[in-house]
């Protein structure tokens, strides 16, 4: 039972962590070298990819904006360009186009190089073609740039203050509530079992008796 218990929180400690990780904004420092538009057909792995408009999903593809870049390790990444709109991960983003004419400004070559931070969210899987989103793009000093995730830090730490706040409200619940209706029915046990004992002595008595 114990292993199971700590199964099932190790279960639910990396679905938390993959939420989170794909969700919340991450920076990356690389080098924009083009800008691409590509029609793009739903598939099975629709779920990773920005809601699509009514139209759009009745003409069953959309045309998604795609950024290529170079990491300073010189490997490649690519990202999407995708307004979030309303929808799920909050990040209310409605300037796909004019991010993108921002990246088209910023392409650059390994000779003279223009080192950008691009905040996205989501994964690079090759295998199942999916991109991160790029939500921002901003001009750093260099590959070695250092970017602060405050916004990654203020939710995790408003998230802790969260969870903390609800634990001590199920503790004093628990307390108040649960642990008096507990104790009242291990009493009442007790009293059934003590009943239960007393009669099964005068049974045997009687029946000893015999």
């Amino acid at each position: 039972m114990r292993y199971f218990k700590w199964g099932f929180f190790a279960v639910l400690a990396l679905l938390g962590f993959a939420f989170f990780h794909y969700t919340l904004p991450q920076h990356d420092i690389v080098r924009i070298v083009g800008t691409e538009n590509r029609r793009i057909d739903y598939g099975e792995h629709s779920i990773f990819w920005a809601s699509p408009s009514q139209t759009a999903l009745a003409a069953g593809s959309r045309d998604v904006f795609f950024i290529q870049t170079q990491r300073p390790n010189g490997r490649p990444m690519v990202y999407r360009n995708e307004d979030t709109g309303w929808r799920w991960p909050p990040y209310f983003k409605f300037d796909s186009s004019n991010l993108q004419a921002v990246a088209q400004d910023l392409i650059s070559t390994k000779a003279d190089p223009v080192w950008v931070s691009i905040t996205h969210y989501g994964w690079r899987n090759e295998w199942i073609s999916i991109y991160p989103n790029a939500v921002a793009i901003k001009v750093v000093s260099g590959p070695d740039a250092t970017i602060i995730p405050w916004a990654n830090i203020i939710i995790l730490v408003f998230l802790v203050v969260v969870i903390l706040f609800l634990r001590a409200l199920w503790k004093q619940f628990r307390r108040r509530s649960i642990d008096p209706v507990l104790e009242d029915m291990e009493e009442a046990w007790d009293g059934v079992e003590d009943r239960a004992e007393g009669l099964w002595t005068r049974l045997r008595r009687r029946l000893g008796g015999k």
